[in-house]
């Protein structure tokens, strides 16, 4: 066995090395957290303003039967589908909150999901290129495949029997700004 010797003349040791980098780093940062927190009143929430855009008709809707619509733009990358899924789903509309809008294009290399929906299990895909997979009683999360992030989901307002689209979450692919009107 052997003994662990610490030798006085070696200054420090690298346990207390990482200990006094770490304390004075946390020393360095603390006033300008504090500063922010002190200041949080000044931050204000940004938002997009976008058009508010009659898409559908609740009483049109049938379970697993989407339906084709343009927004925010007449663009190709602009083709999003509703859906009535039947179950609960997040950001969902209707008396079921099962009625939820997302953009027809992968958002790992765009692309198109038209006729990809699965309605027994609520999912969107395979993608024809990777293979992705979206759930969309879950904001339209990953399931499987390349994909880093969800597809955009259309937020959805209800005003009697007419649904209307009022904003986007999420990048629509292809667009570095949603609502930059596209050139091409």
């Amino acid at each position: 066995m052997s003994e662990h010797i610490c030798d006085p003349k070696a200054g420090i040791t690298r346990r207390q090395f990482l200990y006094y980098s770490g304390a004075s780093l946390v020393a360095l940062a603390l006033p300008a957290f504090l500063h922010d927190v002190a200041h949080a009143e000044d931050l204000r929430l940004q938002m997009a303003t976008y058009p508010r855009v009659q898409v559908g008709k609740l009483s049109a809707l049938k379970i697993g039967q989407p339906i084709e619509f343009q927004y925010p733009f007449d663009h190709p990358n602009c083709t999003n589908y509703i859906y009535k899924l039947g179950v609960p789903a997040g950001g969902g509309i209707g008396p079921e909150q099962d009625v939820v809008a997302f953009n027809n294009l992968c958002a790992h290399q765009g692309g198109p999901l038209t006729g990809k929906f699965n309605a027994k299990h609520q999912v969107l895909g395979p993608c024809p290129l990777h293979l992705t997979t979206f759930d969309l009683t879950r904001h339209g999360m990953v399931v499987s495949g390349h994909a880093t992030e969800g597809l955009p989901q259309i937020v959805l307002e209800l005003d009697g029997d007419d649904i209307y689209a009022t904003g986007v979450m999420g990048l629509v692919f292809g667009f570095n700004n949603n609502l930059a009107k596209p050139t091409a």
